[in-house]
């Protein structure tokens, strides 16, 4: 199966600081790829690059064999990706379902995907009328998640989906993401190396803003002196 995503060499600069200096991803079609570094690494801004928020000034973006880097972030986002940001971003005075409706890009999207989403995240049925103010942060995170599920997405870019988070709350995130893997070919950002390991099949390592090693997530869970020079870990 070939490539989905195909990061190459981007170089990103916000204002004058050369955040991204020669980052390299591929995301294979219905895999789940994890971005691996130490925090400032330059993880979420290879995210955003691919979608424009922090465009890539060298370099390219490939999308399903189309190139996307300079494209209005609007139109890379109807291309078919969907992204979770890190800090949820969810609109706190809406409902939850509100929240859904609001993602649609097509009318009665949400209506398409509502069994789907449910499916994975029950709690947010029972929530449906609360606003957003009044979840907890797990519920929060799951309303994030689906609410990148509402329209057709062929990617979802997914920023530290574990943050903050309860031990409990997590399994259920983790089971939800390696569910909609089925549906959905995953980029994921993740500082939690246990939870990267247990979801993704491929990583990827940014180390101040360059991409220095990929590979299988089975061969890093054994490789400990890589774990332990890039992402301090034991």
């Amino acid at each position: 199966m070939g490539n989905l995503l195909e990061i190459r060499d981007i170089h990103t600069f916000i204002g004058q600081f050369h955040i991204l200096q020669g980052v390299t991803v591929e995301v294979p079609e219905g895999s789940i790829v994890a971005l691996l570094g130490r925090n400032g690494a330059g993880k979420t801004t290879t995210l955003k690059s691919v979608l424009g928020l922090t465009p890539p000034r060298r370099g390219q973006v490939i999308l399903d064999g189309q190139a996307i880097h300079g494209r209005r972030s609007f139109d890379i986002a109807a291309m078919g990706i969907g992204f979770v940001p890190e800090h949820r971003a969810i609109f706190r005075d809406l409902s939850v379902a509100e929240n859904l409706k609001i993602a649609e890009r097509k009318k009665g999207d949400f209506e398409r995907k509502e069994e789907m989403i449910f499916g994975l995240f029950p709690d947010l049925k029972r929530l449906i009328k609360l606003p957003g103010t009044n979840l907890s942060g797990g519920q929060q995170q799951m309303l994030a998640v689906a609410r990148a599920l509402v329209p057709d997405n062929k990617l979802l870019l997914i920023d530290e989906p574990s943050e903050g988070l309860a031990p409990v709350i997590i399994e259920q995130m983790m089971v939800a993401i390696k569910k909609l893997s089925a549906e959905s070919t995953v980029l994921l950002v993740e500082q939690n190396f246990i939870v990267a390991s247990k979801l993704a099949e491929r990583y990827v390592i940014i180390e101040e803003g360059k991409s220095v090693k990929q590979g299988l997530m089975a061969d890093l869970v054994n490789d400990k002196e890589t774990i332990h020079r890039y992402l301090g870990a034991a």
